[in-house]
């Protein structure tokens, strides 16, 4: 009896979540109903969605990462920032940043579409096009998806600096700089990139943003630190670098394994269509990239530290899945493992090099999103083949010759070279105008009590 009443509830819990579906299908073969297009259309939107939200999840991810790799007295400035950066990145997204991305321009930036106006024809239409945001005509779900979609990429690069200028900035010079971020550097190198500028035009590929996203926020976050300076104690007068570690290795477990998660609506979402042989492609290759990344990771921090430091396996994990990010659709399955491997082997030495030249990075950001950012673009001319999902031109490895990684080549330099000066130039006006860092005593006591008015641990107030 008991076995007979579990087999009816599944079957009763399957009818419910199913019957929609099957009673879609069934109505778009009738008449008046929606046509097998417009199913097209709707499955697709759930999916752009549902990735989206995934996306949108990693800022817990950060928030979990760059909060356990800090001291306990700066946890809630941390947490605070990963929380509000997504609403400034939303207004400052929606008003300018994507109209300068995707918008009809030139090949410098786009000039329509502000505060996401203006008409979207696709192909699902029929119609001769006769939009304002032809880079995304390619698919068809409504723009509204387009723009969530496409959100969450923007605050995600924006979270990204939170990490390198953790500590002991000023809550309200991040904010300020965040607008700054998405709605115009940010929006301007998608521009060349994903908005069909001038990059694009010279075959330059990057599927889901290891330069878009990633290298831009890294690139960011180096120019903040520059004009930020280090955090007081680490870096001492005979030349002795001091470790800071971090108050709770548990939220960077979790953070790891949220962002793990959310790069699956990252790297398959970007293909932005239930295609079934495509996402599957994409999520095989952005997974074992990370897991290779993890065990070179490992293995190389064991080496080279003589114990296997759990903060670089995760930040291994991390470096693989950016590496992957700008390749994922265009190279092969193994050719992703040997991708990821080497994210993991460069990472572990970028946070020695990065400390040795006293640019003091507390999370590790640069090292897994600038240099791996790099990497991965560059990795697309060396590995890509056209036989993959995401077609397109073979790299170096696969006799394509040279003419796919200079395009890699050149689109890094340049977005490294308008990037790095701009957001250096933010970072001084902000600095001069507002105020950029705390005071020494601030910054002695903790950011949550300077900043925030609120501790994350109060019974866990010591003098440092």
């Amino acid at each position: 009896m008991k076995t007979k009443k579990s087999s009816l509830w599944r079957w009763s819990l399957l009818s419910i979540l199913l019957g929609p579906i099957f009673s879609a299908v069934a109505h778009a073969q009738t008449p008046d109903g929606p046509t097998p297009a417009d199913l097209k259309v709707m499955l697709d939107t759930v999916w752009v969605l549902m990735t989206a939200f995934l996306v949108f999840w990693m800022n817990a991810g950060f928030g979990c990462v760059e909060s356990g790799l800090c001291r306990a007295k700066n946890a809630t400035n941390i947490l605070a920032k990963n929380f509000v950066v997504f609403a400034i990145s939303a207004f400052a997204y929606w008003i300018v940043g994507f109209g300068i991305m995707f918008g009809d321009g030139n090949s410098f930036m786009g000039l329509t579409g502000w505060l996401v106006n203006g008409a979207d024809n696709s192909p699902a239409t029929g119609d001769a096009y006769q939009g304002v945001f032809g880079a995304l005509n390619w698919t068809g779900v409504p723009l509204l998806a387009k723009f969530f979609f496409q959100l969450v990429f923007a605050g995600t690069a924006a979270t990204i600096v939170s990490g390198c200028v953790a500590e002991r900035i000023h809550y309200k010079s991040f904010i300020i700089f965040t607008i700054v971020l998405v709605g115009f550097s940010y929006a301007i190198t998608g521009h060349w990139i994903w908005g069909g500028g001038w990059l694009a035009q010279m075959g330059f590929r990057d599927f889901a943003g290891s330069t878009v996203v990633h290298a831009v926020g890294g690139w960011s976050g180096l120019a903040g630190i520059l004009v930020l300076g280090p955090r007081l104690g680490k870096y001492m007068r005979d030349g002795r670098i001091k470790p800071i570690p971090g108050h709770n290795m548990a939220l960077v477990f979790l953070g790891g394994l949220i962002l793990w998660l959310g790069w699956f609506g990252f790297n398959p979402g970007s293909t932005m269509a239930v295609d079934p042989g495509f996402i599957s492609h994409v999520a095989m290759t952005t997974n074992l990239a990370c897991c290779a990344a993890i065990v070179t990771s490992t293995v190389v921090a064991w080496v080279m530290l003589g114990k296997p430091d759990f903060t670089m396996t995760v930040n291994g994990a991390l470096a693989g899945l950016v590496a992957i990010t700008a390749g994922c659709a265009y190279v092969s399955v193994a050719s992703s493992a040997i991708i990821g491997m080497i994210a993991g082997i460069i990472v572990v030495p970028a946070v020695m090099l990065f400390d040795k030249l006293k640019i003091d990075d507390p999370v590790g950001a640069l090292s897994v999103h600038l240099a791996n950012g790099v990497w991965g673009t560059i990795a697309v001319g060396l590995f890509a083949t056209a036989s993959a999902p995401g077609g397109g031109a073979n790299g170096l490895f696969h006799g394509g010759g040279f003419e796919s990684l200079k395009a890699q080549l050149i689109g890094t330099l340049a977005v490294g070279a308008f990037t790095v000066p701009l957001m250096y130039l933010t970072w001084s006006v902000i600095k001069y105008a507002m105020g950029m860092r705390v005071t020494a005593d601030e910054e002695i006591q903790g950011l949550d009590l300077s900043e925030m008015g609120i501790e994350a641990y109060p019974h866990d107030a010591l003098p440092d």
